[in-house]
């Protein structure tokens, strides 16, 4: 079992789109049992996928005193993938997760589903606070999406300054190069400044996956953004591999 974070502290970097269509390279390219669970109050990963929250069950139900998260999986169109989705209640499990007794609580849900599932996809949401601090502390590699522009290095030396204070053990750190068009000088700079990291090209596919609710991979397979996403995935399963070894 793996938990993969897919985190930025800000918006707009494509962090929902990627954490959804790795979900759906986990179970359709890899055959692995995965499940995308939805941290972002927003819901947009269960969005992408074509699902939205039963509203007879509210998300922060599962930050009880005894996790439950079987109850709240919805199965997706696709064999071996399942969400769990978000809803507008988890905008207040902050003050939650900060009691005592309370502050390794998304670890055990985690664990929870590490009985049934090989892989666990993480889409977080953009903030530093004590919801972000357990993520990290139950993730196995977090992904972490940035724009291009000569500004990147900077921003992932933040974020990855924020990871290591989120506890004594923190896990590796990927940086992804997300929506990068090589026309474009400031991206070429970045490509440039940052050769080693994985990219993610600019395509207009991706916008149609919120349209379309599907993952890139599903209707445009031969797209360069399809095509990234794929080796960045396959990436992601070698590092999990020396984990598991």
């Amino acid at each position: 079992m793996a938990v993969i974070a897919i985190y930025s502290v800000k918006g707009g970097v494509g962090k929902t789109t990627l954490a959804a269509n790795l979900a759906w390279c986990s179970a359709m390219q890899s055959y692995r049992s995965t499940v995308l669970w939805d941290l972002d109050a927003a819901n947009g990963a269960g969005y992408l996928l074509g699902i939205e929250p039963d509203p007879r069950l509210r998300a922060e139900a599962m930050f009880g005193i005894a996790p439950d998260p079987e109850k709240h999986l919805v199965k997706s169109a696709y064999p071996n993938l399942t969400v769990l989705p978000a809803d507008e209640s988890l905008r207040s499990i902050e003050a939650l997760l900060s009691r005592p007794g309370r502050r390794k609580h998304v670890g055990r849900i985690t664990n929870a589903l590490s009985r049934k599932y090989e892989r666990i996809i993480l889409d977080c949401p953009p903030a530093v606070n004590e919801q972000s601090r357990q993520i990290l502390q139950a993730s196995d590699i977090v992904i972490v999406p940035l724009p291009p522009s000569p500004l990147s290095t900077r921003a992932f030396q933040r974020v990855a300054k924020e990871i290591k204070a989120s506890g004594h053990r923190h896990p590796p750190i990927l940086p992804v190069l997300s929506m990068i068009d090589m026309r474009r000088t400031l991206h070429r700079e970045a490509r440039e400044a940052a050769p080693d990291w994985p990219v993610i090209p600019l395509a207009s596919a991706m916008e149609q996956c919120a349209v379309r609710q599907k993952p890139v991979g599903d209707f445009a397979t031969s797209c360069s953004a399809a095509k990234g996403i794929g080796k960045l995935w396959a990436a992601i399963e070698a590092k999990t591999a020396t984990f598991e070894a």
